[in-house]
């Protein structure tokens, strides 16, 4: 009995490594994009099939970075579609977008926070915030995937509370001197560049471009993570790091720069956790149906198909979110509550998902022969970083009541 089980499951996770996902669409939402926006979708599907799927369970089992994809990457244009092409960007709109993010997490989360922080986090500031001269020496060559970025925001004693960053920065004359750390920085081990944030003597929130092989600056690696575990993690430490004044981003001041950032970071994610969630309903859809108990397939059992009925209805009320979302952010209407909103309930419910898939998928689930356990972990981070699940709701409630409750 306990053979037929393993080479019953073996067989099933063998053909879950072809990468046989197909996307569910109970509402036909596919008719609400365009035909350019499904050809993004399909180029993306492709390249998380070829690159990412056959690879990434080892990458993750051994805690490693794949970094031989940055380049792909920039390749595929999976780097800054939004930027304009002038500067080496895909001048692509936001649900499209939104729709390469869905694509990457469904492969996997971690490679989604390389793309993400890159496009969003960096090359975003950068074109938003930065000269001319900034957006032309840097933008094109971090689109290509030639350079890795990093977002210095986060710090080891302010998290939620970025404003009360420690960070600084003094005019020197011809230059400035940064000192501080940061912390939970994705990218920062390999990245050539970092986009930091620090207080000047006037306490003022500024943008710095901080360059590797800067005198001072370092880039210690986060080690053990139960999660993210293919995303390199780090610590950005500034140690009497002298910046020229050129790298000062001269239209960002105070919190609104990185909050703007983080805004479309977040949108990024509320996209991409819907990915994972789709991965994991089609594992479990497809095991459910080809595991055999009792003489039959266990998609034949009520409390199965409650699991994946439930499933299919918080992916199809995610899908319509994301893409009502998405047409405010073309519209430039959209806000920062509606970005938490989407942000917090699409990583609620992959991870939900996540957790009665791998119930579905039994004692195989904690495999790496099936994403799941692996999508799981990944979404306890994603469920955190960018604004935690709890300061989401405040947002909203801030939104709701007009009162802010973070003090």
């Amino acid at each position: 009995m306990q053979t037929q089980f393993a080479d019953t499951a073996d067989a099933v996770g063998r053909k879950h490594h072809q990468d046989l996902f197909e996307s569910p669409d109970l509402y036909a939402i596919d008719d609400l994009l365009t035909e350019e926006h499904k050809l993004i979708r399909s180029t993306m599907r492709s390249f998380v099939k070829k690159e990412i799927s056959p690879i990434i369970e080892d990458y993750a089992q051994r805690a490693a970075f794949p970094h031989h994809l940055v380049k792909k990457f920039g390749e595929v244009g999976a780097f800054g579609p939004t930027i304009p092409e002038q500067y080496g960007g895909g001048g692509l709109d936001y649900i499209a977008y939104g729709l390469i993010m869905q694509e990457i997490e469904r492969g996997d989360s971690g490679m989604r926070s390389t793309a993400s922080v890159q496009g969003s986090l960096v090359m975003y500031p950068i074109y938003k915030y930065g000269s001319e001269e900034q957006r032309h020496k840097y933008l094109p060559k971090l689109a290509s995937g030639e350079m890795l970025g990093c977002f210095g925001l986060t710090e080891p004693d302010h998290g939620s509370n970025p404003s009360g960053m420690q960070t600084n920065f003094r005019d020197m004359g011809d230059h400035y001197l940064l000192n501080g750390a940061k912390m939970w920085i994705s990218n920062s081990p390999y990245a050539d560049v970092a986009v930091v944030w620090a207080k000047n003597e006037a306490g003022r929130i500024k943008g710095l471009i901080v360059e590797r092989g800067m005198e001072g600056f370092t880039t210690p690696e986060t080690h053990n993570k139960w999660s993210l575990r293919a995303s390199t993690t780090g610590e950005l430490v500034f140690d009497n790091v002298k910046v020229p004044k050129e790298n000062l981003l001269p239209n960002a001041d105070g919190l609104r720069g990185p909050l703007g950032c983080l805004d479309s970071a977040r949108y990024g994610i509320a996209w991409g956790a819907l990915g994972a969630a789709m991965d994991c309903y089609d594992s479990a859809r497809r095991y459910a149906l080809e595991r055999i108990q009792f003489d039959k397939p266990i998609a034949s059992f009520q409390l199965v198909q409650k699991k994946l009925a439930e499933m299919l209805t918080e992916i199809t009320k995610a899908q319509l979110v994301c893409w009502r979302l998405g047409v405010l952010k073309n519209e430039g209407k959209a806000t920062t509550a509606q970005i938490s909103l989407a942000k917090r309930n699409n990583v609620e419910i992959a991870l939900h998902i996540a957790r009665e898939a791998r119930q579905i998928h039994g004692g195989m689930g904690i495999t790496g022969d099936y994403p799941i356990m692996r999508h799981m972990m990944n979404l306890e981070s994603v469920v955190t970083y960018e604004g935690t699940h709890d300061i989401h709701l405040l947002i909203l409630g801030a939104e709701i009541t007009g009162i802010p409750a973070f003090k």
